[in-house]
């Protein structure tokens, strides 16, 4: 028989800033976890709300929880203090304004237990919640398609050539990690930019062995109203180039062709849509922010190559062709159409298929064949 003196200890980082409306939420959660044996530090990056005295009265009716108030730094520093602050033979980040299944931290502390991996990944639940209120309507749970597609099937102690597309599972809240590992890798989050996950879990992804689990452990709140206003400014495009250009060097580093082709492809390539949906309101200096970036990544190989949608692979090729009327007359398009797919045909002469744009919104004929064209596999699935 196998004996444990103890349950492995998870310390968990809680970075918190403004979100007095949901920490209450967030850290019932954690003290509701099948998996009792945690700490948590609270990390009151400098709110200027009830945040820090919200998290001050769970501290003081709550052993396992402790708060560190900090100056406003940005979500990257407020980890970085957290992990100097909290113990345990494994580490997780939870961020304030979400929520962690009840068997969360037992399932990747199971997994990692039984495999002895470096790390866990689990899937996640996207939750657009409305008032806060502690009840979760479960019918509005939704698993994101391309995140139930990196978790399957389950893997365990895996390298990342097994599956280099799981680069693409950026979050650092929905992993577990072996907090002696973590240490010897130095890993941190960068500090001063947005989407700082993706660096720091590229990294640990090329570094490691992970288990990947079908379940999904965390419900991650979707907050609307200011995310494309945001993705909209020059500062968080900048800051969208600069992360990718942190996280391509390190795949590039880790010496993998088959990796790299990946990476680029189908990973960095993978949110450039939701910009490319702001280009008919954005600013000349947007505008040439955006195509200076893509140049950067794609100019060599042109995203017609990459994995996205075909409407989208069209308007990275124009991007690159510095046609900037015709990218927003395709992007309204794409927009009337309300989530439906759009029109496909097939050339006479060559049987080939291939996306459909009218002549009101491009002229096909001044446009590279390979922008227009179906991949086998999309001519029978919605575009």
């Amino acid at each position: 028989m196998k004996w444990f003196s103890r349950s492995p200890l998870v310390g968990v980082v809680v970075p918190a800033w403004g979100v007095e409306r949901y920490l209450d939420e967030c850290l019932r959660s954690l003290v509701r976890q099948e998996h009792a044996r945690w700490e948590a530090v609270v990390v009151d990056d400098g709110s200027t709300d009830r945040t820090g005295e919200i998290a001050d009265e769970w501290a003081r009716r709550e052993s396992r929880i402790r708060v560190v108030h900090t100056p406003n730094a940005g979500l990257g520093a407020a980890r970085n203090v957290g992990v100097g602050h909290v113990r345990g033979d494994y580490l997780a980040f939870l961020d304030s304004d979400d929520v962690l299944r009840p068997t969360a931290l037992a399932t990747l502390v199971g997994s990692l237990e039984e495999s002895g991996s470096d790390f866990a990944t689990a899937s996640v639940l996207q939750w657009h919640s409305g008032e806060p209120d502690g009840a979760i309507d479960e019918d509005s749970l939704v698993e994101p398609p391309w995140m139930r597609r990196l978790h399957q099937p389950p893997l365990r102690s895996a390298r990342i050539e097994q599956r280099p597309e799981l680069l693409g599972d950026v979050f650092a809240w929905n992993k577990l990690f072996r907090r002696s590992w973590w240490d010897a890798q130095r890993l941190a989050w960068p500090e001063g930019t947005r989407y700082e996950d993706q660096p720091t879990t590229t990294r640990a992804f090329l570094a490691g062995t992970f288990d990947v689990l079908t379940e999904s452990t965390y419900l991650w709140r979707i907050r609307e109203g200011s995310i494309t206003q945001t993705r909209a400014s020059i500062e968080d495009l900048r800051d969208r180039w600069e992360t990718k250009r942190m996280s391509l060097e390190s795949v590039r580093e880790h010496g993998s062709a088959e990796v790299e082709e990946v990476y680029v492809d189908r990973v960095l390539a993978g949110d450039l849509w939701r910009y490319f949906l702001l280009v008919p309101d954005c600013s000349p200096e947007w505008w040439g922010l955006l195509r200076a970036g893509v140049l950067e990544f794609w100019g060599q190989r042109s995203l017609v190559h990459s994995g996205l949608p075909p409407v989208h692979r069209l308007a990275g090729w124009l991007v690159e062709q510095d046609r900037r009327a015709d990218v927003a007359a395709l992007m309204t398009w794409v927009s009337s159409l309300d989530g439906q797919p759009a029109p496909r045909g097939q050339d006479v002469a060559t049987g080939a298929w291939r996306i459909v744009v009218p002549p009101s919104v491009l002229d096909e004929t001044t446009v590279d064949p390979a922008a227009l064209a179906l991949r086998d596999h999309e001519v029978t699935r919605p575009l």
